[in-house]
C-alpha cells in the first residue's frame, strides 16, 4: 500500500540572546502557552504549524495597490516575545522565523 501525504511544516523563530525565563509569547496579538502551542528547544521556539511572513512588495503589487486594482491581503503572521532584563518587561517584536521540515 502506497500512501502519500504533505510533510508536517514546523515553524522556528529564534529567541533574542538575552531571554531567560519566564517569557510570554504571542502569535499576531493573541498569548500563546508552552507545550499547547509551542515547544522550546535550542534556543528556539518551535511551532507545529506553518507561520508565514509577507515580504517586501514587489513592484507589480505595489502598483496594483496604488491603482487600486488588487489588495495587499496576504497571510502575514508576527510573533513577539514578553520577558524581563535588568528588572524591566522588554518586547521583542516581529522576531524573524524560517520553516522546518520537522523534528
Amino acid at each position: 500500500m502506497n500512501v502519500t501525504g504533505s510533510a508536517r511544516r514546523q515553524t522556528r523563530v529564534r529567541l533574542p540572546d538575552d531571554v531567560s525565563r519566564p517569557f510570554e509569547v504571542y502569535v499576531n496579538g493573541v498569548r500563546r502557552e508552552e507545550g499547547h502551542d509551542y515547544s522550546v528547544r535550542a534556543g528556539c521556539l518551535v511551532f507545529e504549524t506553518e507561520l508565514q511572513q509577507e515580504g517586501s512588495l514587489g513592484v507589480g503589487r505595489w502598483t496594483r495597490m496604488v491603482l487600486g486594482v488588487a489588495g495587499t491581503y496576504k497571510q502575514n503572521d508576527s510573533v513577539d516575545v514578553v520577558y524581563t532584563r535588568d528588572g524591566r518587561r522588554v518586547v521583542a517584536s516581529k522576531l524573524p522565523f524560517e520553516e522546518d521540515d520537522g523534528p
